[in-house]
């Protein structure tokens, strides 16, 4: 217990470490409890986030900064309102035509199980795939009871989604066209002396710029292949198959499990067990294969640097308290804590090498 008091008022001497515990503590506690009424903020800060790259590239080819804020607002709405009227729409056709074929998905598939017996019968037996499905029944009826709900609470949503519309795109403009103000007015409250903390700002800038920016070439990418390969296997659904493919990739290892079971099912549903089912399985592994091996190799070398049981952990965490938005803030996330960690001041201890030799 001494030892662990000294530590803290070594800690609480450091006035860098006190400026920093109490920025990380008041950011933590904002999110906490007001982050459902800030959530229109914090979308558009990470939207300007993006745009701000795009428009310091334009600013280094020595476009004024108005003209490359301009320029990089109009394309921002223009790709906002293509999504809204055409993407969104089409996604909704579809995942609505694949919810209605799902039950007839689940009876075809119990049907192929139910031969299985006959064929093992040392290893599986009728009751327990019927009791399976039973069970699956029943969160099939508590899944369709609650897209129920949702289309009667459709109304609030629209509402949402309009107040979105309008007040995203605002604060989007304004966070970029007055960054510099906006950051010197937040600045104006800090500490003067706070090396520690920009430090930290310089490393959790550079490694979430670098996953950002990543991540949604990764998106676009990996959306458009899958896209193209679907369509030329005669693939239904495929645009929403493309969509899900892609924003997998936020959530490492869990994201492609999770979104090979849509396409099988909608594969094996519409081919059977026929060579196209197996070519879809196929070009499906292979364009996962080449996402994790190839794509994310290059597109993320210089990026976030994380074991991939610091990443299962922050998808694990981060998701337990937030849900959605945690699982998809995981990473960045856990990049700032990394981050903080760097810099965090660390005592030197006297190495003993013969200490380390013995073991």
């Amino acid at each position: 217990m001494d030892l662990i008091l000294a530590w803290f008022r070594r800690q609480l001497a450091d006035p860098q470490i006190v400026a920093l515990a109490l920025i990380v503590l008041l950011l933590v506690l904002s999110v906490w409890l007001f982050g459902q009424m800030l959530a229109p903020l914090l979308v558009s800060l990470v939207i300007a986030y993006l745009l701000d790259a795009m428009a310091g590239r334009l600013r280094a080819c020595g476009v004024r900064h108005s003209i490359a804020t301009s320029v990089v607002f109009v394309m921002f709405l223009a790709i906002l309102w293509a999504c809204f009227f055409w993407l969104l729409p089409l996604l909704i056709r579809q995942m609505g035509q694949l919810f209605h074929q799902i039950p007839f998905m689940v009876i075809e598939v119990q049907q192929a199980l139910l031969q299985l017996p006959s064929k093992y019968p040392a290893m599986i037996s009728e009751q327990q795939i019927r009791e399976v499905f039973a069970g699956f029944n029943t969160e099939l009826i508590r899944l369709s009871q609650r897209l129920l709900d949702f289309s009667i609470a459709s109304l609030m949503t629209l509402i949402t989604i309009l107040i979105y519309l309008v007040l995203v795109p605002i604060l989007v403009f304004f966070l970029l066209k007055d960054k510099v103000l906006l950051i010197n007015w937040v600045t104006g409250f800090l500490p003067r002396d706070r090396r520690l903390t920009h430090e930290v700002w310089v490393e959790v800038d550079r490694q979430i710029g670098n996953y950002v920016q990543g991540k949604l070439i990764e998106i676009l990418i990996v959306s458009f292949v899958t896209w193209v390969v679907f369509r030329y296997l005669n693939l239904q659904y495929a645009t929403l198959l493309a969509t899900l493919t892609g924003v997998s990739v936020l959530v490492p290892y869990v994201g492609a499990t999770v979104v090979t079971l849509p396409v099988a099912l909608v594969a094996y549903f519409q081919f059977g067990m026929a060579p196209s089912f197996y070519y879809v399985m196929l070009a499906y592994a292979i364009i996962q294969f080449l996402d994790g091996n190839l794509l994310v190799p290059v597109l993320f070398s210089e990026a976030v640097n994380l074991h991939p049981v610091a990443i299962i952990a922050a998808i694990l965490l981060f998701g337990g308290l937030w849900g959605f938005w945690g699982v998809f803030f995981a990473i960045p996330l856990a990049t700032v804590i990394q981050a903080i960690l760097r810099a965090w001041p660390r005592e030197e201890y006297p190495k003993n090498d013969d200490a380390l030799v013995a073991r």
